[in-house]
């Protein structure tokens, strides 16, 4: 059956004090959004994804995404994507996501603010709604004694036997969930609400506790433990550097710099911020280096560019098990300057690396290669996690 999840991320956060939409907040080198759709992109079974932002950040949850299906995508396949703004409510957040999915079976609501949901909760969602019809959310049990009160006095104890805590994803039969949007009459609190007013089952099945929201700084920090405490770090570095050619493009930091009398000489492009990358993802995954790898003995790599080499190096670190949580990269140089064009390249190479990447330049004062205006340096260092 086909399967669309519907993530909504359009929250203010308000109660986080991040000073930017909960969605778009810092989690351990990434964003919530990030981590969220990571869990999402590693799941097998996915075909449609739909993320519901702020209007502000459209433009942000589509390079989200894009990383999260490029980088973590547990097998190769078409997933159809659209990112939306959201309304004024979580509901009619809801209900535009809904209406931009592509054709599904089974649709899967799910806060971006729970952002540690592993693809399993996905997977057992998506598996009991294909095979009992009904809607279906994941819970936790109650642990602590609930009171009834008014104000500060105690009125009495509720049986907690008969009480859970919701999770997302929520999962349900298309046709069901936009049914129970289109026969809406009140606000509720999540999706499960609206498919029991118009008389459809709801069943439980046991939830996850990664899945927790995060709604408070506390939550943040339990975020980031959990993160942070998963492995061992590790980090590498990594330099190169390439003699200037007339008559080639010249390709530096991921992106090109038309007009340049000059480009870098090499087996490849020459671009030596992006291969000092590789060099350092590499050391840092006890993976080699860029020759052993990238060798220039190998056809398939003549001319190659450094974002190539950084996407396989990328999946190779992945492969091994590490996880990579930043980079940083010095590019040494007097032409050209890197300083007007370093927020794009930042962003260009965090898009190809999967984690932020910071950029600075440097000069040499006049020594060596780079210091003569002959070619340009790099060195970079990663850091990784298990």
């Amino acid at each position: 059956m086909r399967v669309g999840v519907v993530v909504v991320a359009a929250g203010s956060g308000t109660r986080l004090g991040a000073g930017v939409p909960k969605a778009f907040a810092g989690l351990d080198g990434l964003t919530v959004l990030d981590r969220a759709l990571a869990g999402i992109a590693e799941w097998d079974a996915i075909g449609a994804l739909v993320v519901v932002a702020p209007a502000e950040r459209v433009d942000d949850a589509e390079r989200a995404v894009r990383r999260a299906l490029r980088d973590r995508l547990a097998a190769p396949r078409e997933v159809a994507v659209a990112v939306v703004a959201g309304g004024s409510s979580r509901q009619e957040s809801v209900a535009r996501g809904l209406a931009a999915l592509s054709p599904s079976d089974i649709v899967l609501v799910h806060d971006a603010a729970r952002a540690l949901a592993p693809a399993a909760l996905f997977d057992r969602v998506a598996a009991e709604v294909a095979a009992s019809g009904d809607g279906v959310v994941p819970v936790l049990p109650i642990r602590d004694t609930i009171k009834r009160v008014h104000g500060d006095v105690v009125l009495g104890t509720v049986d907690r036997d008969e009480l859970v805590a919701v999770q997302t994803p929520q999962g349900f039969p298309r046709e069901v969930l936009e049914r129970a949007y289109a026969a809406a009459e009140r606000e509720a609190t999540d999706d499960a609400a609206l498919v029991s007013a118009i008389g459809h089952p709801v069943r439980t099945i046991d939830g996850d506790e990664r899945a927790f929201k995060i709604t408070t700084p506390a939550d943040l920090a339990r975020a980031e433990a959990l993160l942070r405490g998963s492995g061992e770090l590790r980090t590498g570095i990594g330099v190169d550097v390439h003699a200037f050619a007339e008559g080639v493009p010249l390709r530096l930091g991921g992106v090109d710099w038309p007009g340049s009398p000059v480009g870098l000489a090499g087996h490849s492009d020459g671009d030596a911020a992006c291969h000092a990358i590789v060099d350092a993802l590499l050391q840092a995954a006890g993976l080699g280096d860029i020759g052993t790898a990238f060798g220039t003995a190998d056809p398939r790599y003549a001319g190659a560019s450094g974002a190539t080499f950084i996407r396989e190096t990328a999946a190779r670190v992945a492969g091994a098990g590490w996880a990579i949580r930043g980079v940083s990269v010095e590019i040494v140089a007097n032409e050209p300057r890197i300083a007007p064009r370093r927020e794009e390249i930042e962003r260009v190479l965090t898009d190809l690396v999967g984690a932020p990447v910071t950029v600075a330049g440097t000069t040499s004062d006049g020594l060596g290669l780079t210091g003569s205006g002959r070619g340009v340096a790099a060195i970079a260092t990663a850091l990784l996690a298990r």
